[in-house]
């Protein structure tokens, strides 16, 4: 099944949703790090949340969802642009257990919801503390304080998928039919994980709301792109000073960056180096090689 955002709405509603699947993305950063098995349940879940919120944004740019502060797991970040490229990573103490809810895995932290502009600069970002058993109530708590909006999320994740519903009554919009969202969250409760996974979006939604006026968008792609080059790089080390890239070289001989998301090791010789800290915007196409 390929990587796929749907967006749906009810008509004359104001209520509206998305589903977001991943099979191939989800691989790509199984791919790229050992995630031990409760931490990739809590990230697949993530990654299929941050592109439905991402689909309900209008923004050139990036969504960020970061996750931070929390014990065992230390760091959680998910990013979804605007042309649906994915990319997520982690970091945590050992040993994990083996099996853990989010609340367990991510006791004591923060969630930001940050809007990254085209040109890198934040254009807003939301804070709250985590609040409830897995990222679907997580996030849902956030939605409901941060931004004010009701929204239902339901999400699933195995060692092949990673896929998620996401509903939303907008507010300020009349309804016609006072009980169609308590009857749509009902009847969005009733959805089990495999259906989640695996069903195709049209027949999920068939299955769901048979009874309801629903239309359904085309499908847009999903799919894993990691944003490191060259020149962001370089950009760190003119953040990090002459003084600090010196004494690497002069300890190492060169300055090696890894990229958390995609593992890509950037390599800087003392030539490169000083090319990059004199570099006002050094190319993606420079000499860096990697």
């Amino acid at each position: 099944m390929p990587d796929l955002l749907r967006r749906f709405v009810f008509e004359g509603s104001p209520v509206r949703g998305a589903i977001a699947q991943l099979e191939g993305t989800w691989q790509a950063v199984l791919e790229r790090h050992a995630y031990p098995p409760a931490l990739r349940q809590v990230l697949g879940e993530a990654m299929a949340a941050c592109a439905l919120l991402a689909s309900t944004i209008k923004l050139d740019g990036a969504l960020v969802l970061q996750v931070q502060g929390g014990h065992p797991v230390r760091l959680l970040v998910v990013e979804c642009t605007r042309e649906g490229t994915l990319r997520a990573t982690a970091k945590w103490d050992d040993p994990l257990p083996e099996q853990a809810s989010a609340s367990e895995l991510l006791a004591g932290a923060r969630c930001a919801l940050s809007l990254i502009a085209a040109d890198g600069q934040t254009a807003y970002q939301g804070v709250v503390d985590l609040r409830g058993r897995d990222i679907a109530q997580m996030l849902g708590h956030y939605l409901a304080h941060s931004e004010q909006i009701d929204s239902e999320l339901h999400l699933a994740c195995d060692e092949h998928h990673a896929s998620g519903l996401l509903l939303q009554r907008l507010p300020g919009r009349p309804d016609a039919d006072s009980d169609r969202w308590p009857r749509v969250r009902e009847l969005a409760a009733t959805i089990r994980a495999p259906e989640l996974l695996h069903l195709p979006a049209p027949e999920l939604l068939r299955r769901l709301f048979h009874e309801e006026d629903l239309r359904l968008f085309d499908p847009s792609p999903l799919a894993f792109r990691c944003s490191c080059s060259a020149s962001r790089v370089a950009a760190m080390l003119r953040m990090l000073g002459r003084e600090e890239v010196d004494s690497v070289l002069a300890e190492r001989g060169v300055v090696e960056v890894g990229c958390e998301f995609c593992g890509r090791q950037w390599r800087f010789d003392p030539i490169d180096a000083a090319r990059a800290l004199a570099a006002t915007d050094a190319p993606d196409g420079g000499r860096s090689v990697h």
